[in-house]
């Protein structure tokens, strides 16, 4: 079973625009104001339960409903397994007892000065390409320290253990996988971008969670996330090494939610590869593997990246062409998005949408596309509203004919589809 993903300690991703809270720690307190979007049966009313230390095999019981007249409802917890452990806290496999449901709990230590902002971002999420966030709950210890608990759907794989898979036995991910687990990413990355105007900031195969029966892909760990607000700064230490855009390791503050386009275009490399394209070993040995692709960068490009370091001197090497980055067998237009994702230049580098609707991925619009095993492919094409704004062009090549005559639908006004 795959361990679930882990974010860094939360007391490395503060900034000078988290949340204040009131200071008390009452869940009323520290929990952020209800989802306006979110339906009455996916309320989360956070509760105070008091904890047992230990976590495998405990049960924790907590309440929820109990809003506008609706009838409160006790849910109760077995904690079956720790799958992963950070200096955050803990995340743990567990059953739910009313329902025999497998969740994943993320248990976090709370500072009770200020609101979570994981727990606000994912109260926003809402697709299928975004890992969805069941309920929440804040759980105190005989120390009194507070945590909070967030439960989450389950899902059992991660893009990385795939990607291991593969490299135990000596082979390379067949391709339709390699297109359709980053397609979903691309998907994912454009609801979250353009809906709620939110970067994830820690795009790697571990934040990307398989299931292995439908091979649906969710982007999770969202305690680096945050929305860009532009002219307010950002840190620029953020986001795991190899994943890891030029302009951070150029201290960029200012940037924008392009460094998950290039942290995606790592992650396509590395399932075209086999292995990451840029393994530094420190954040500078980071960048003298990216020159050693990409080239030296122009004045130009470092200005765009980070006008502070236009002066700085680099040693001059060419760009290694990118059809002797990857096999000789390798199509073209795997070639071709990963050079539009990995752009110096932040602005040149293709959205998210744009990548979806890349010919690379022209193999998922057939309308006989299927998995390997004969089995349908999961749902790609029910976009949202990040489809609002995008131009007719885009629309047409996002959405196959096939869907569109099955679903009978205007794309090009694509408000409430």
């Amino acid at each position: 079973m795959a361990s679930v993903p882990l974010g860094p300690p939360h007391h490395l991703v503060v900034e000078n625009e988290r949340v204040r809270g009131g200071g008390a720690s009452s869940a009323a307190a520290v929990a952020p104001p209800r989802r306006p979007e979110m339906g009455d049966d996916k309320e989360m009313a956070a509760t105070v339960v008091e904890g047992n230390e230990q976590v495998t095999g405990h049960i924790i019981s907590t309440t929820i409903g109990g809003k506008n007249g609706e009838p409160k409802q006790t849910i109760s917890y077995m904690a079956e397994r720790v799958v992963g452990t950070g200096s955050f806290g803990i995340v743990f496999q567990a059953k739910c007892l009313e329902t025999g449901e497998t969740v994943a709990i993320k248990k976090v230590l709370q500072d009770r000065r200020y609101k979570n902002r994981e727990l606000q971002l994912m109260r926003l999420m809402d697709h299928p390409n975004v890992i969805s966030l069941k309920h929440c709950f804040f759980s105190t210890t005989s120390r009194n320290e507070l945590f909070l608990n967030l439960v989450m759907e389950y899902v059992p794989e991660t893009l990385y253990r795939v990607l291991k898979h593969y490299s135990n036995v000596n082979q390379r991910m067949p391709l339709i996988y390699v297109k359709l687990y980053t397609y979903q990413i691309f998907r994912g990355l454009a609801y979250i971008h353009t809906v709620h105007g939110v970067s994830h900031r820690d795009v790697k195969p571990q934040n990307l969670l398989v299931d292995p029966l439908t091979h649906q892909v969710k982007l999770c760990d969202f305690g680096s996330a945050k929305i860009l607000v532009k002219g307010e700064a950002n840190i620029s230490y953020i986001c795991s090494r190899y994943y890891r855009a030029p302009e951070l390791i150029f201290g960029a503050t200012e940037y924008t939610a392009s460094i998950d386009i290039w942290s995606a275009g790592c992650v396509l490399a590395e399932l075209l590869l086999g292995q990451p394209l840029f393994p530094g070993e420190s954040a500078v040995d980071q960048l003298v593997e990216i020159i050693k692709v990409l080239g030296t960068p122009t004045r130009e490009e470092i200005r765009c990246m980070n006008p502070n370091y236009t002066e700085f001197r680099f040693p001059q090497i060419k760009a290694h062409p990118w059809h002797k980055v990857f096999h000789k067998r390798m199509p073209p237009e795997a070639i071709d998005l990963a050079s539009r994702l990995l752009q110096y230049s932040p602005s040149l580098r293709c959205t998210a949408l744009e990548a979806c609707a890349h010919p690379f991925f022209d193999e998922l619009r057939e309308p006989n596309a299927r998995l390997p095993n004969g089995r349908p492919l999961p749902p790609l094409f029910n976009f949202k509203r990040e489809l609002s704004g995008a131009s007719p062009e885009l629309i047409n090549k996002l959405i196959p004919d096939h869907v569109r005559r099955q679903a009978g639908l205007n794309f090009f006004h694509p408000a409430g589809t």
